[in-house]
């Protein structure tokens, strides 16, 4: 387990809290800006091939098709992740991991040995009385 050190201040207690969520968040802006050069080389060469101008904004702007690239790619990626997550939270897949149904069963599984071990204790104290 690391020790938190007093002295840490700024960037150095963020990284040490947060570390994970900085470099997923790096890594998503670094992705988003490769998405953004790629889509616009792409688009370019494709206006190019039909003698037409590469804009950014207007009719047929870049804009557009990099809105429509990024929404597919949140829709296949990061919705379908997302509305797994948090239905799973509180819908039931009778035996998946995920759902909370295990979580149920394995409480009840645990109260019962419980139960079990209490009983078999309570048995055993009478016996132990006895022989003393």
């Amino acid at each position: 387990m690391a020790r938190k050190r007093s002295s840490d201040t700024g960037f150095a207690r963020a990284w040490r809290d947060y570390g994970l969520s900085i470099t997923l968040f790096a890594m998503f802006v670094i992705a988003f800006l490769f998405h953004t050069a790629a889509g616009w080389m792409q688009y370019r060469s494709e206006q190019e091939q039909h003698s037409q101008a590469a804009t950014v904004f207007g009719d047929d702007g870049y804009a557009w098709y990099w809105a429509e690239w990024t929404l597919q790619n949140w829709q296949s990626e990061f919705l379908e992740l997302g509305v797994i997550v948090v239905l799973s939270s509180f819908l039931i897949h009778k035996g998946s991991a995920e759902s909370k149904d295990s979580d149920d069963e394995m409480k009840k599984l645990l109260e019962s040995i419980e139960e079990k071990l209490d009983s078999l204790e309570a048995k055993a104290k009478p016996k132990a009385a006895k022989s003393s």
